[in-house]
This record gives structure tokens, C-alpha cells and sequence, in this order.
């Protein structure tokens, strides 16, 4: 049997130029490190695997490699990354250790790389420690701290790094760099099936390849939507399609047959009117040109879009999600939570009929 290697590990970026959806960042620290106004401390924060550990593996070779006259590339610098994971080591003692080490310069290449992750875990007395180092480390000395809770670190800390904040990497950059490795790996995939994953990702590519390669490996190499979303526990785009079309012809029976069809599945009410308020919000914004850059989704689902909003008012889809808004905001108070659905249904689905308004309303009283 051979070894699986994971893809976030396998494809982890070893260049700037690599770094998925932080393009400023990395440009800057690439403009640091050849003009030579790198700081001595440097803090990366951000949401979790949006790339700053990476970020900081990467800057800490780089730094090395530049800083030698006569570079030789059987050198190896990694002896001159230290790595130190702050939520188990958090102590007072660890830090004092590691203040001891700063002090001795690297046999090999200028600079000594300290990369202290999740610097938040730990505890006040380490900060306090590590407070006099951080402010006047030795010339050799860098240190990369990480974090994913910036507002847990002492001001004084704080004042003391350059800080990077990283961002939440976009739906459609974590989407063509799945397409990459699915093409390199032989994956056969619908487009919509990755943009899905990438919009359950949150953000976070490390999670969007977690995700992944459980798909890939449940579909044989095969990413398909409709499996995709059943594995994902996510409403396709399908079932609010069927929704909105029984809206639209008053068909009051089908629409409330179509939600206990989502029930049966097993779906909250809450997460199904909640994902309805926002089909009724793409369709809105797909109606004009000048929002339609706002529609995140596949190309195949864009279509679908752009052709059932034709057949909707905007009266109408304003009305429907304020219908689906209000329903959501009272649902958790709701004692028959079913039925609280249920009557938001039926006002869609009165929406569209000649005497719509009368009916939201005697419904709503």
C-alpha cells in the first residue's frame, strides 16, 4: 500500500508566486526581502487555512536564500527554521528556552527563522517573557508569529510586529486552483461540484482540499453535483428551482409536497427557508447586468439563473425575501416550527396570483 499524501500537503505552495488568494501579501514580503527592509517581527493573522503558516515556511527560506552572496544550492537552511506550535508549548519555561537559543547566531547563512503558530495560546507570563527579545532581538534573529485571534494578543506584542492581516481566500480562486488539481490528478468533474465545495469551504482552502479529497475519494475520481451536495448535506440548486417554478404557478400542493420531500432528507426548516431567501435574492440580482458579477455560482447554474429570473418581478422577489427573511428571524421562537414554514410557502406561492397581496396579508394577520 502505498502512502497517501493529502492534498493540502502535496500541493502546499513552496514559492510566493504559488500563494493562492494573498497576492498582495506575498508581492510585499517579496519586495521586503529584495530591498532589504524586512522586519525583525512579523504577525500573520487571519481566518484558519487561508495560508499564513505557509506564507511564513516560505519567508523564512526565502530569507536565507537572499541574504547569501554566493548562494549554493546543496546548502541547507533548514536548519535555520525553527518552528514552535504555541498551543502546546505555552508556558513560560518554553518561551525562556527559546530566548536562550536566540541568543546564538546560525552556523550556516545570516539569519535565524523563528515561526511561533497560534501565538494567542500563550499564556501572560510568556508574553511578558518574550516582550524584551521581541523589541531588541539579536541582528540574526526574525521571528514570524501566526494567529487566528489577533484581538488575544497584548497590545504590547502587538506594537511590536509589522502585522499582515490575511483574508478570507474568494470562492472563485479556491475554485480554479481545485480545477488544477483535479486536472493534475486525473479528476473528472462538473464545474458546479467544485464551486460548491469552494463556497462550503467558507473561505479556508485547506478545508476546501479536505473536502476534496473525501469527495474524490467517495466518487471514485468523479466529482458530480448532485452526489457533491448529498455528501456536503447541502440543498442542490435544483430543489429551489422546483420550489420557486411551483411558486410561480400558485401550485400550493406541489410546493408544501416539495418541502416535506426536503424533511424526509433530513433538513433543518430554518437552513431550507433561509437557502430559499437567498435563491430569491441571486434571482434578483441576476435580473441586472450591474449586480450580476454578485451571482457566485458555476456557469451551468448562472443559466438557470438568468432564465428563471426572466419570469419573475422585482416587486415580487423583494416581497419573497422579506417573506423568507421574517419567517427565518421567527422560527426558533416558532412552537410548530413545521407549520411556520409551511404558511411562509403558501404566501409565496400567493405572490404571483391576481389577489397575491390579499392573501400575504390575511396570512400575515
Amino acid at each position: 500500500m502505498s502512502n497517501y499524501v493529502v492534498s493540502a500537503r502535496k500541493y502546499r505552495p513552496q514559492k510566493f508566486d504559488e500563494v493562492v488568494g494573498q497576492e498582495s501579501i506575498a508581492t510585499t514580503l517579496e519586495h521586503a526581502i529584495s530591498s532589504e527592509h524586512l522586519p525583525q517581527a512579523l504577525l500573520f493573522c487571519g481566518p484558519r487555512g487561508v495560508g499564513k503558516t505557509t506564507c511564513a515556511r516560505i519567508l523564512a527560506r526565502r530569507i536565507n536564500e537572499n541574504a547569501t552572496e554566493t548562494p549554493n544550492e546543496d546548502t541547507d537552511y533548514s536548519f535555520n527554521i525553527f518552528e514552535l506550535d504555541a498551543a502546546s508549548n505555552n508556558s513560560v519555561d518554553d518561551i525562556r528556552n527559546l530566548v536562550d537559543q536566540v541568543r546564538f547566531p546560525p552556523q550556516v547563512g545570516k539569519y535565524k527563522v523563528y515561526i511561533i503558530d497560534e501565538v494567542h495560546m500563550l499564556s501572560n507570563q510568556a508574553f511578558n517573557a518574550f516582550l524584551k527579545t521581541l523589541e531588541e532581538p539579536p541582528a540574526h534573529a526574525i521571528f514570524i508569529l501566526a494567529t487566528t485571534e489577533k484581538h488575544k494578543i497584548i497590545p504590547t506584542i502587538l506594537s511590536r510586529c509589522q502585522i499582515y492581516d490575511f483574508k478570507r481566500i474568494q470562492i472563485s480562486d479556491i475554485k480554479n486552483h481545485l480545477a488544477k488539481i483535479a486536472e493534475k490528478e486525473g479528476v473528472s468533474y462538473e464545474d458546479d461540484a467544485l464551486h460548491l465545495i469552494a463556497q462550503k469551504a467558507d473561505g479556508a482552502l485547506r478545508d476546501a482540499l479536505s473536502i476534496f479529497d473525501r469527495l474524490v475519494t467517495f466518487g471514485k475520481g468523479n466529482l458530480v453535483l448532485s452526489e457533491v451536495a448529498e455528501i456536503l448535506n447541502v440543498l442542490d440548486y435544483d430543489t429551489y428551482f422546483k420550489i420557486t417554478d411551483a411558486c410561480l404557478a400558485n401550485d400550493i400542493p406541489l410546493v408544501l409536497n416539495l418541502f416535506d420531500e426536503v424533511l424526509q432528507k433530513g433538513f433543518d426548516g430554518q437552513m431550507f427557508i433561509s437557502g430559499l431567501g437567498g435563491h430569491f435574492r441571486d434571482l434578483l440580482i441576476a435580473q441586472n447586468e450591474q449586480t450580476l458579477s454578485l451571482l457566485d455560482v458555476g456557469d451551468n447554474t448562472k443559466a438557470k439563473y438568468l432564465e428563471q429570473a426572466k419570469q419573475c418581478s422585482a416587486k415580487l422577489l423583494i416581497d419573497a425575501i422579506e417573506i423568507c427573511n421574517t419567517t427565518d428571524i421567527n422560527y426558533k421562537a416558532s412552537k410548530n416550527q413545521r407549520l411556520t414554514v409551511e404558511i411562509a410557502l403558501m404566501q409565496l406561492s400567493s405572490l404571483s396570483s391576481p389577489d397575491g397581496i390579499s392573501k400575504k396579508k390575511s396570512l400575515e394577520s
